[in-house]
């Protein structure tokens, strides 16, 4: 009769236990992902600093274009070839993540970028990017969404940012537009990451290569790297990170989530730099 009882006891105890385990090891898998975070945090500003040193740079190899009064809209085919070799000669844009540099007249209207397929072209940009108007005077950067800006994660969001390429009396004659996706950023970074716990890894550390993922967020959501299950977005986008990451300055907002039954910690962190109220998270599980 009193097998039962303690059989019973015995499963209790070894599922507390289980429970106990786990909430600790989200805690550990928190405090690592904090690390994490603070790393990407810091690698976005050199993004973006490749971006904003680069850009006025490839302005001025440009400025041909523009001169002696020229349209390029005469000459879209001359532009493509003009923005591929503005590229590879400015040093922070050849290695700046951007996914297309393009070229749009004053008034917005995108002319051609250096893609091989071209859907920007015909676009008036300032409409989709409203802050981007504001570029004939300087470099601005700025987010938004194209139209049908989908995945199959879901929806997705870009960062742009522009200058003017002048003409010779220092008025805009054209601007230099370049971007990213949040999506393609936040692979970009996941990227990153995995080759930095791969080279501490090889230095002889005891750790394992952890199950983790990465994601861009701001007040709209929160767009995870290519491949990212929509489970795992979905349980982050109901943390209201950037409420409890509204103070840049006091580092990395973390928590511990269970998500199919494994064991999550989490850590977010704003990037200022980036947009307003945006952010990067890291999603982690030892294994």
């Amino acid at each position: 009769m009193t097998k039962a009882p303690r059989a019973t006891f015995a499963i209790g105890f070894f599922l507390a236990l289980l429970a106990h385990c786990n909430k600790d090891q989200a805690k550990e898998s928190a405090s690592r992902a904090a690390e994490d975070v603070a790393e990407l945090v810091d690698l976005v500003g050199k993004d973006l600093g490749e971006v904003e040193r680069g850009l006025p740079e490839g302005a001025k190899r440009l400025a041909p274009l523009v001169a002696n009064g020229a349209d390029p809209k005469q000459d879209v085919a001359g532009v493509r070839r003009a923005l591929l070799h503005m590229r590879r000669e400015v040093a922070d844009l050849n290695v700046a993540k951007s996914t297309f540099f393009a070229l749009a007249d004053s008034s917005g209207m995108a002319i051609r970028n250096d893609l091989e397929e071209d859907v920007m072209a015909g676009q008036n940009l300032f409409p989709i990017f409203p802050e981007l108007a504001r570029s004939t005077a300087g470099y601005i950067a700025t987010t938004g969404a194209f139209p049908n800006a989908t995945t199959k994660n879901g929806p997705d969001k870009d960062w742009v940012a522009a200058v003017p390429v002048k003409r010779e009396n220092g008025t805009a004659g054209a601007l230099l537009v370049t971007g990213w996706t949040y999506r393609y950023f936040a692979r970009h970074l996941q990227e990153s990451l995995k080759d930095r716990l791969v080279e501490r890894i090889k230095r002889g550390t005891s750790e394992k290569l952890p199950v983790f993922y990465v994601g861009v967020f701001d007040k709209s959501g929160v767009y995870c790297a290519p491949l990212t299950p929509q489970v795992d977005e979905q349980a982050l986008a109901a943390q209201d990170m950037p409420s409890k990451t509204q103070q840049p300055g006091n580092g990395a907002y973390m928590g511990t989530l269970n998500i199919t039954d494994r064991a999550f910690g989490f850590a977010a962190q704003r990037t200022p730099m980036l947009a307003p109220d945006t952010g990067v998270v890291v999603l982690r599980s030892e294994l």
